[in-house]
């Protein structure tokens, strides 16, 4: 089942147009990647990173801008697993503000790594299992 989850758009977020600026976005992105974790695999994300060892860096990402981010608005985002292989997975992200409007759309994919050593390892089979969990509700 996919995830959702909320967080305002902060005033630090916007430039002098009043939206947010985009490197912000991707920032927020991550926040929601973050909090995620907990959801999906009942793990913090520095619980991963810090005690397992284990992360999963972006390696790759698409994103469509539909709608600007404004100072005030309430963001709900919906993530979801796309697709999982191996060692990496597709992370779906659509951003939505309190008026149902589609602000934002992502596509990214994480790798997961030794944190040590930083190279490529099979996702652990717990992980796994909590990732395959979280597709799109039909």
């Amino acid at each position: 089942m996919a995830v959702q989850l909320e967080r305002g758009v902060d005033f630090p977020m916007v430039d002098l147009a009043n939206i947010a600026y985009y490197p912000r976005i991707f920032d927020l992105a991550h926040r929601f990647f973050e909090d995620a974790w907990k959801e999906i695999c009942d793990i913090r994300y520095a619980d991963l990173l810090l005690s397992r060892k284990t992360g999963f860096p972006v390696v790759h990402v698409e994103s469509d801008f539909h709608a600007p981010l404004r100072y005030g608005d309430t963001i709900i985002a919906t993530i979801w697993i796309d697709t999982i292989g191996e060692s990496s997975c597709t992370w779906r992200y659509e951003f939505h503000n309190q008026n149902e409007e589609l602000l934002w759309t992502s596509s990214q994919v994480t790798v997961c790594v030794d944190m040590d050593s930083m190279k490529r390892r099979t996702i652990p089979d717990d992980l796994r299992q909590g990732l395959e969990a979280c597709r799109r509700d039909e």
